[in-house]
């Protein structure tokens, strides 16, 4: 069998993506290894996908199990793991109803798509305005890429969908001087996560509830990066005092199985009927067994309160690491989804940081060019850390030392 090699990337692949020159093969916890048997700490956890980390075994079980029953049936017909799912997470959230795909970006189209719905049917066509936030991150999608309050990634793709309006984040004024009757949705993260992982400030959060109130507007909380425990609650909504309308998730949902949720309301999820939208792979039994496995092994006291102390271990380890190199303006953030801010000497280098930490055998991510982000497994080990940590503490070294 011919030797796969990273140069094929450059030879087959559309160039969407620059891929790290090392190609992983295996995964366990916190722990990957590439090609040449070369390990590295996993401390951005497939961009805050994998909570569980690579191959848990909990989950390999129920995807052989499941595997050997039932994978597709599509949607003219239900299934069991499906309505398992849906079932635990209406119950454990403010919804009635979900809704699978098999994305975040397909869960924030169904979103969107759902609040125009409703308002046309409720209110009438007039009620179109959809309110975002500048730098907000909702998929790559024509709607959802647009609706996303970054222009770098939807510009050049001709004529966009209307009636999208961007303010600052954390910024009630600039919310309040844009939305009126015509709104239909106010579309926010609990915390923006391609954009600097900068949390909302629950004033703000609880403002923008009664805005959306006052106006007859949804509120729509994209907790795709958020959700499944990443903030140290089930969902970040849950510590901001308020409730949305419609909720989506993915990434963690099903801890490295394609499968993405849109959650809502009884009364808004009537306007869906047969017909009006809908996926071919949405919804599957198996992604949906492995994500119910998932959300049992996530949605436990026990786990969710280990989150919050993994946070105290990242915050502490940081400034030791600024306390000896100062690169770091501040460190912000909930639960395991953390960034470091950088320092005016280090603007636009955040790359810097991860490149160097690959070098040193340690996995992080940006959050635009000033912040480097770590979003790691929710169950990662003391040992993990400690290693993971000491590896960054070089390539933070390596790149202030020049």
């Amino acid at each position: 069998m011919q030797q796969v090699t990273r140069a094929w990337f450059d030879e087959v692949m559309v160039p969407t993506y620059a891929p790290a020159e090392f190609v992983p093969v295996r995964g366990l916890g916190s722990r990957l290894w590439d090609q040449q048997g070369r390990e590295y700490i996993d401390l951005a956890g497939g961009i805050a996908v994998n909570a569980l980390g690579h191959c848990h075994p909990a989950l390999v079980h129920t995807l052989v199990s499941q595997g050997q029953k039932l994978w597709h049936v599509s949607n003219w017909m239900t299934n069991e793991p499906v309505l398992r799912l849906a079932r635990k997470l209406v119950d454990a959230t403010f919804a009635d109803r979900a809704f699978f795909c098999n994305s975040g970006a397909e869960a924030n189209e169904a979103a969107l798509k759902l609040a125009r719905r409703y308002a046309h049917e409720t209110h009438g066509p007039q009620k179109d305005q959809i309110i975002a936030f500048s730098h907000g991150f909702h998929g790559r999608t024509f709607f959802t890429v647009s609706v996303g309050g970054q222009a770098a990634y939807s510009d050049g793709f001709g004529p966009k969908p209307g009636q999208i309006t961007h303010v600052p984040y954390n910024d009630i004024e600039a919310l309040k001087a844009v939305i009126s009757g015509r709104t239909c949705a106010v579309v926010m993260e609990p915390m923006q996560g391609e954009g600097g992982v900068l949390p909302a400030d629950p004033a703000f959060a609880r403002a923008v509830r009664e805005l959306c109130d006052a106006h007859d507007a949804l509120l729509i909380m994209d907790e795709v990066q958020t959700g499944m425990g990443r903030t140290g609650h089930l969902f970040g909504y849950m510590a901001l005092g308020v409730e949305p309308d419609i909720l989506t998730s993915a990434k963690a949902l099903g801890s490295g199985f394609p499968i993405g949720a849109m959650l809502t309301r009884n009364a808004i999820a009537a306007v869906f009927k047969p017909g009006v939208h809908g996926t071919t792979f949405g919804g599957n039994p198996l992604a949906c067994a492995v994500a119910e496995t998932a959300f049992d092994l996530i949605n436990q006291p026990a786990l969710l309160k280990g989150v919050l102390e993994r946070e105290t271990w990242f915050r502490e380890a940081l400034a030791g690491i600024n306390a000896q190199y100062h690169c770091f303006e501040q460190v912000r953030g909930a639960g395991l989804l953390i960034g470091a801010v950088l320092t005016a000497d280090y603007q636009g280098k955040a790359k810097a940081f991860v490149d160097a930490g690959i070098q040193a055998g340690v996995l992080v991510l940006v959050a635009g060019g000033n912040v480097v982000r770590f979003a790691p497994a929710l169950n990662l080990t003391r040992k993990e850390f400690e290693v993971g940590m000491a590896r960054f503490a070089e390539a933070v070294a390596q790149v202030c030392q020049g």
